[in-house]
């Protein structure tokens, strides 16, 4: 696959903003070949990225599409395929900011609603083992990771982002215990901000979005682990605060 000028100046905008959603994947398609007077079919995206990733490949890099977990809708990250360490973030963040990053990830994964408090986050800034931060730079770091869109904070509590989920994937599967990480029936992806079965003693998940795909044409919403009722109705699927989401 022959790699032009508008792939690469793809490639470099997505290194720079790390995730688009779909119409900004589109309008950075259409803009790249428009600069480049390169033929463009606006419905030739995905063969588009195709020839990018061929040359992302030999990076331990590819342009990857999910839904996003907060409100359902497609977008295109650039991520690390191989690593397990938090390499892509090395450049940006000092040692002591990716140790901070590092323990507020830990404590997502270890909480039951995946979130973090900034009470808690920012206690743990003195107590670094790199080199201790004060507040106030802890601040400036947690406003600085959601710019980046590695984490998303809500009402002074923080989860991880889309563009993290996907970037941090090997890292995530790697670094913690299998209990702590939750993955969705349906897609296989993991899963922070989903629905879970009622049935304690049942383990499965969906995303908001798979949900709201699955049950959409049964007459009955049943878990497929275990067939018990499923708590959420379709209609709930893909808000914020559906009942016992996670």
């Amino acid at each position: 696959m022959v790699l032009g000028e508008g792939h690469q100046r793809f490639i470099q905008t997505m290194m720079i903003r790390g995730i688009v959603n779909e119409q900004e994947a589109k309008t950075l398609h259409h803009h790249c070949c428009e600069v480049h007077k390169e033929h463009y079919v606006a419905d030739k995206l995905e063969e588009f990225i195709q020839v990018v990733n061929s040359k992302l490949e030999s990076l331990n890099m590819q342009i990857r599409t999910r839904a996003s977990e907060d409100d359902g809708m497609t977008c295109y990250a650039l991520v690390n395929t191989a690593n397990n360490e938090l390499t892509r973030m090395s450049s940006d963040y000092a040692d002591n900011e990716l140790e901070l990053f590092r323990r507020t990830m830990d404590l997502i994964m270890s909480s039951d609603d995946s979130t973090a408090s900034s009470t808690d986050i920012l206690n743990m800034a003195d107590s670094l083992q790199t080199r201790k931060l004060t507040k106030s730079a802890a601040e400036c770091l947690l406003k600085r990771l959601v710019s980046d869109n590695w984490l998303v904070e809500k009402q002074g509590d923080y989860s991880l982002s889309t563009r993290c989920v996907m970037d941090m994937e090997p890292y995530i599967r790697t670094m913690y215990d299998e209990e702590q990480v939750k993955v969705c029936f349906v897609c296989h992806c993991l899963a922070f901000k989903c629905q879970i079965c009622a049935n304690p003693l049942c383990t499965v998940k969906i995303h908001n979005s798979c949900a709201e795909k699955y049950f959409k044409k049964k007459a009955v919403q049943r878990c497929p682990g275990c067939s018990e009722l499923w708590p959420n109705k379709v209609r709930e699927c893909g808000q914020s605060l559906s009942q016992r989401q996670r």
